[in-house]
């Protein structure tokens, strides 16, 4: 075997430079990559139901109880555990979501309102 060592003369971390996309850009491949990341247990159970109905980003984020089960996730714990996954992506979206407006909004000076 035989190791193949690289060096750089450069040792300053990858900062980057690209945003991440917005859940609301999401394909049905990325909802596929973030339900194996984050829900793995249940990935190889339900990953076709995701892809049948092409469940996108912005569909993810607006599931509910009712709308996992008519995506036939008729176990309770099941879907009690996706929707526990899809809350917290919620939230995270929302979080960037204020924190982008907050920096727009700084950006054009609005950050002191004065009456």
């Amino acid at each position: 075997m035989v190791e193949e060592t690289l060096s750089t003369t450069n040792n300053k971390p990858k900062q980057r430079t690209n945003k991440p996309k917005s859940v609301y850009e999401w394909n049905v491949r990325d909802v596929q990559n973030w339900l194996r990341r984050h829900c793995g247990d249940y990935h190889p159970l339900y990953a076709d139901n995701f892809v049948q109905h092409d469940i996108t980003g912005r569909a993810l984020i607006r599931m509910n109880d009712n709308s996992l089960t008519r995506l036939g996730i008729s176990d309770a714990s099941h879907r009690e555990a996706l929707w526990r996954e899809i809350l917290k992506l919620r939230l995270k979206t929302d979080i960037i979501e204020i924190r982008d407006l907050q920096r727009r909004t700084n950006s054009f000076g609005f950050d002191a309102i004065k009456t």
